[in-house]
């Protein structure tokens, strides 16, 4: 199986909550054990943006998250912003991948000041000082010279920065080929198969096979 076993995937404030729903069922479905994290902004986002409500209460949200995708027992696994036990937390346990999408400029800001005030802040620290692949996915219009200057502290610290700035190569014909689209890229960073956008060229050569 190709890409990270186990992943960290959190869900903040910025708007494109579809974009964080989408790959959490990509996730799903290529058998990938999630961690999920996600701000209160960001389950205010979830319901102003979709028609999904979700539940409050970790272990609630999580059952809710289980049926929504059709994930196997145990394969996503939600904690609270203040659960300092989770496996995100330390070093020792933490996924080998984590991403933030969307990523909102107050999260941006906390994770290149190394602010560690909740477990989202804590992951993404984590995930810094041990070198592991961390991909962030602001949406914001436009950005502010802070937040240029936050994302290449990042940048030259490792960090994917991967704004949710959509392609139209590939002839999108409705908002889900444009959510298709962010999430295929970040999909393509992690080593995970996916069919939903062919990469660079390959309609190109296809074409001229036939």
């Amino acid at each position: 199986m190709a890409g990270p076993q186990r992943i960290t995937l959190a869900m903040t404030g910025a708007s494109g909550a579809q974009y964080g729903l989408r790959l959490l069922d990509c996730l799903v479905q290529e058998e990938r054990e999630v961690h999920f994290l996600i701000s209160k902004a960001a389950q205010l986002v979830i319901a102003t943006e979709t028609d999904v409500t979700l539940p409050g209460k970790p272990q609630a949200m999580q059952a809710f998250l289980s049926e929504y995708t059709g994930a196997a027992p145990g394969q996503i696994r939600v904690f609270g912003q203040e659960d300092w036990l989770a496996p995100p937390a330390s070093g020792s346990s933490a996924p080998n991948a984590m991403v933030v999408v969307p990523c909102s400029t107050g999260s941006l800001s906390a994770i290149a000041g190394g602010a560690c005030n909740n477990l989202i802040e804590r992951a993404a620290d984590v995930a810094l000082k041990e070198r592991r692949q961390l991909i962030l996915v602001p949406r914001e219009a436009p950005y502010s010279s802070i937040h240029l200057e936050n994302m290449l502290k990042l940048s030259n610290l490792g960090v994917i920065i991967l704004p949710a700035s959509p392609g139209f190569y590939h002839q999108p014909q409705s908002l889900d080929d444009l959510v298709d689209f962010v999430v295929a890229r970040i999909l393509n960073l992690l080593d995970i198969p996916q069919d939903m956008l062919p990469r660079w060229g390959e309609h190109h050569r296809s074409s001229c096979e036939e």
